[in-house]
């Protein structure tokens, strides 16, 4: 097993009334106010193994939290860094022109639009160099359209004092 050297966590006051207030205020993400706790202890000079044991993370996550502080300060410690994330496949404008496309009608020899159909049409006409099926129904999805839906059939209400075909008057038993 491997020896640690005794991790020491020195916190200003300033930075103890900072976590004061991350754990006295309203609410916080779980991870946050356990790092709050975890540092606070280590101030207390309590050992990793102690601390882990206190707040239920591993010594690993005790001590990671620790050289976090002592390396970039009590924000570095507390919170994560943003995330780059992927970058969307479809521009605002390649968007645009598919909704445009889907709201129009359909191409010659179709009925209606469906998933498959737009994927085909968007790079035939060249608003996009390639798209799958899964990323036009979520685009779709997302601006509520469904092309693929048609009415059927419409009904009229009758009114009151409108007479149906079969000669009886509507709404009457």
């Amino acid at each position: 097993m491997r020896a640690y050297r005794r991790l020491r966590v020195r916190l200003p006051q300033r930075h103890r009334n900072k976590l004061g207030d991350v754990l006295k205020g309203g609410v916080q993400p779980v991870r946050v106010v356990l790092r709050a706790l975890t540092l606070l202890q280590l101030h207390d000079a309590k050992t990793a193994s102690q601390v882990a044991a206190n707040v239920r993370l591993t010594s690993k996550a005790v001590r990671e939290i620790g050289r976090r502080y002592q390396d970039g300060g009590l924000d570095r410690a507390l919170y994560d860094r943003p995330r780059p994330g992927a970058a969307p496949f479809l521009t605002p404008a390649q968007r645009k022109q598919i909704v445009a496309m889907v709201c129009s009608g359909p191409p010659e020899g179709f009925a209606r639009w469906t998933v498959r159909l737009i994927a085909e049409e968007a790079v035939k006409r060249k608003l996009v160099p390639g798209v799958g099926r899964e990323t036009i129904r979520i685009l779709l999805q997302h601006d509520d359209l469904q092309p693929w839906r048609e009415k059927n059939v419409v009904r009229r209400r009758a009114r009151p004092g409108v007479y149906r075909e079969d000669g009886g008057r509507a709404g009457s038993i």
